[in-house]
C-alpha cells in the first residue's frame, strides 16, 4: 500500500538515506538544502512516499508566498526524487499527491528542472503525461539552475584522470604544485570568512552579487558541520589567495563556489583546488564530478569564454540538462503569472542588469 507523509525534522535522516541512494541524488533535495532557504524567504515543504513501509519517491519543495495575493509559487531544485524500484503506479500516486499538496498550499505553479540530460524524449514524454510544460520566456523566476554544465566521470584511477585532461590544464595542475601551493581543508569559521573574503574580491572583479555572510555561515553549519560538504583552501607562501565549496550526495559531488584573490594568480591556485576536489569526491565514493555551469558554446566573444575552457579543461563531459518545466495548478492564476511578471520586469528594468547572482 502507497502511504505519503510530511518530512518533518525528526525525519530527515530517513528522508536523506533516500535520496542518496535513488536514481538522481541531489543535494539540492536534501533536507538541509531547504533548511538553508527557510532563511531566505522560502518555505520548506518534503513529501515521502512509501510503498509497505519502503521509500518510492520523494521531493522537496519550496515555497515562496506572493504578496497580496494569498497565493504561492512552488519549486522543486533538480527533483522530484524518484527510487530505484518505483513502479509507474508509484510515481502515479507520487504525483497526486504532489498535485494535491500544492492546491492546499494555494500554488499556482510547480516549477521544475530536472537532472535529466538532453536529448531525452522518453523523460519528455513522461512530463507532459503528467501535464508539466516547457516553462519558456523570462517569467522572473527561470533560469535558477545552470542548463549547461561540465561533469567528469570520475570512476577511473587518478593517473587517467589527470591524462585525460588537456595538456595545459594537466601542465597547470603541476606547476601550482611545483610552485609550492598547498591545499587545505577549511576547519572553522574563521576559515569561512577568509573564503568569503575572497569570494567578495571575486564578485567585484567579475561582477556578480554575492549573498550575506550569514547565507554562507548557515551553510557551513548544514553541510560542512554535517559531513556533506568541504571548504578547501589553497595557501602560498603562508597566504590564503583561493578556496572553494564543494558538495556531495550519494555518488556524485558539485564544485559550486569559487573564489581567488588578485594576487598571485599566476601560480595557478584554482587549477590545484580542482584537482584537490576531485580527489576528494573519489574518496567520497563518487562517480560523478559536476562543475556547474558554463555558457552554452565556446564562443570566444562570450565574457564567460574563459570560464568554458578552465572547466572543459578537466577533461568532462559537456552536458545540456532539459528545460525547466511548469505544472500549473491554477488556470487563471498561471496566465496571469505569465502576461504579467515580464511586464514587470521589464518596467523594475530588472532585465537590463547585466549582474547575476552566484548560487
Amino acid at each position: 500500500m502507497y502511504q505519503a507523509q510530511l518530512i518533518e525534522e525528526q525525519d530527515k535522516e530517513l528522508y536523506n538515506n533516500f535520496l542518496n541512494v535513488s536514481l538522481r541524488p541531489h543535494f539540492l533535495q536534501s533536507y538541509e538544502w531547504g533548511e538553508l532557504k527557510s532563511g531566505t524567504g522560502w518555505l520548506p515543504l518534503r513529501l515521502l512516499v512509501t510503498k509497505d513501509g519502503v521509500p518510492v519517491a520523494a521531493i522537496s519543495l519550496l515555497k515562496r508566498v506572493l504578496p497580496f495575493f494569498n497565493r504561492s509559487i512552488l519549486y522543486a531544485p533538480r527533483g522530484p526524487v524518484i527510487g530505484k524500484e518505483c513502479d509507474q503506479a508509484g510515481e502515479d500516486f507520487f504525483w497526486r499527491e504532489v498535485i494535491k499538496l500544492g492546491k492546499q498550499h494555494g500554488a499556482i505553479l510547480l516549477k521544475i528542472d530536472p537532472d535529466i540530460h538532453e536529448p531525452n524524449e522518453a523523460a519528455l514524454e513522461w512530463l507532459a503525461e503528467i501535464g508539466f510544460r516547457p516553462a519558456g520566456g523570462d517569467d522572473g523566476f527561470g533560469g535558477v539552475q545552470p542548463r549547461y554544465v561540465f561533469r567528469m566521470d570520475i570512476t577511473p584511477s587518478e593517473e587517467d584522470l589527470m591524462a585525460g585532461m588537456a595538456s595545459k590544464t594537466r601542465y597547470n595542475v603541476r606547476l601550482a604544485s611545483r610552485k609550492g601551493v598547498k591545499v587545505r581543508a577549511g576547519g572553522n569559521k574563521d576559515d569561512l570568512r577568509i573564503f568569503y573574503d575572497i569570494l567578495k574580491e571575486t564578485a567585484e572583479r567579475d561582477r556578480f552579487l554575492v549573498r550575506d555572510f550569514s547565507y554562507f555561515d548557515s551553510m557551513y553549519d548544514l553541510f560542512v558541520e554535517g559531513g556533506t560538504a568541504r571548504l578547501f583552501l589553497a595557501e602560498y607562501k603562508e597566504e590564503i589567495i583561493a578556496a572553494t565549496l564543494a558538495f556531495y550526495c550519494g555518488d556524485r559531488a558539485w564544485y559550486l563556489y569559487g573564489a581567488s584573490s588578485n594576487k598571485r594568480r599566476n601560480v595557478m591556485p584554482n587549477y590545484l583546488l580542482q584537482w584537490e576536489m576531485i580527489k576528494w569526491a573519489k574518496s567520497m565514493q563518487c562517480s560523478v564530478y559536476d562543475m556547474r555551469g558554463v555558457p552554452p558554446t565556446e564562443d570566444p566573444d562570450d565574457p564567460l569564454s574563459g570560464l568554458y575552457r578552465f572547466k572543459k579543461g578537466f577533461g568532462g563531459e559537456f552536458t545540456e540538462f532539459i528545460a525547466e518545466h511548469d505544472l500549473c495548478l491554477s488556470p487563471v492564476w498561471y496566465f496571469l503569472w505569465k502576461k504579467l511578471v515580464p511586464i514587470y520586469l521589464k518596467l523594475s528594468h530588472r532585465k537590463k542588469s547585466k549582474q547575476v547572482e552566484m548560487e
